[in-house]
């Protein structure tokens, strides 16, 4: 429909009665407010008896699909300003207890104490400002344990408490591939394995050749398959034949060789 909200009251009358199965909506919230108010104007609310005002509330109603109660409130909008708009999302907000220099003062203390637990921090503030006097620890002195977590857990704090350091290698030697260094002490066996060979399709043997590094001391023994279950009894058999306590061997032939650690009970 054009021009709307300038029909008279006959006309809104004839509407209402040929459009009982229609129904009409606005397009937002803003539209439909500001034609109200232009309703309102142009059919001088204010100055209208009880049934005529009925007239136009059910008009409006009619052609905003806005509730009664809705349609009353902004009615009484009208009445009391003159106006009918939307009115502003006001959020609640709590007032700021604890400013930024405070929560910057509160990093600045955790990096001097290495950042203690939070009944310890609360000490200090407390310290500084009645026992020394410092103002700036006013607000401070008088957080609680709970909430100064609060604040060491804001990203403000974290910003500027944060400390960055690089990574440092670790000094654990994992895996790495060294010859043993007696220091002149005998007991460092160094292990190699050296396969016969195969004859006419049959499987050759291993032998397994133990010799001290310092000393020369050799053992040498031999085993049909190389796994634990054949190469252990060889190990046990060769170590017990050395005349001095074996402190450690490595292998030539493993993978990743390393000093492994062997003491003879």
């Amino acid at each position: 429909m054009w021009n709307a909200e300038s029909l008279g009251r006959e006309q809104i009358r004839e509407f209402l009665k040929s459009s009982q199965g229609i129904e009409l909506a606005g397009c937002g919230r803003n539209e439909k407010y500001s034609w109200v108010e232009d309703v309102l104007k142009a059919q001088n609310y204010g100055k209208l008896s009880k049934g005529e005002r009925g007239v136009v509330r059910a008009y409006v109603e009619k052609v905003t699909g806005m509730s009664t109660s809705q349609t009353t409130r902004l009615i009484r909008a009208f009445l009391d300003h003159g106006v009918v708009k939307t009115a502003p999302y006001q959020r609640h907000r709590f007032r700021t207890q604890y400013t930024p220099e405070d929560i910057a003062l509160l990093a600045e203390v955790d990096r001097a104490h290495e950042r203690l637990s939070g009944p310890a921090t609360r000490r200090i503030l407390q310290r500084e400002y009645a026992q020394y006097g410092n103002k700036q620890y006013e607000r401070l002195a008088k957080i609680s344990v709970a909430h100064l977590y609060n604040l060491r857990a804001s990203a403000r704090y974290r910003n500027q408490a944060a400390v960055f350091e690089p990574t440092r290698p670790t000094a654990v030697a994992i895996g790495e591939r060294r010859r043993p260094d007696p220091h002149g002490r005998p007991g460092f066996l160094r292990v190699d394995t050296v396969h016969q060979g195969d004859w006419d399709g049959a499987k050759g043997v291993y032998h397994i050749n133990a010799v001290d590094t310092v000393t020369q001391w050799q053992v040498v023994g031999c085993t049909s398959k190389i796994s634990e279950v054949y190469l252990l009894p060889v190990l046990e058999a060769v170590l017990a034949q050395f005349p001095f306590t074996v402190l450690g061997f490595t292998s030539t032939t493993a993978r990743n060789t390393s000093i492994i650690e062997w003491r003879k009970c």
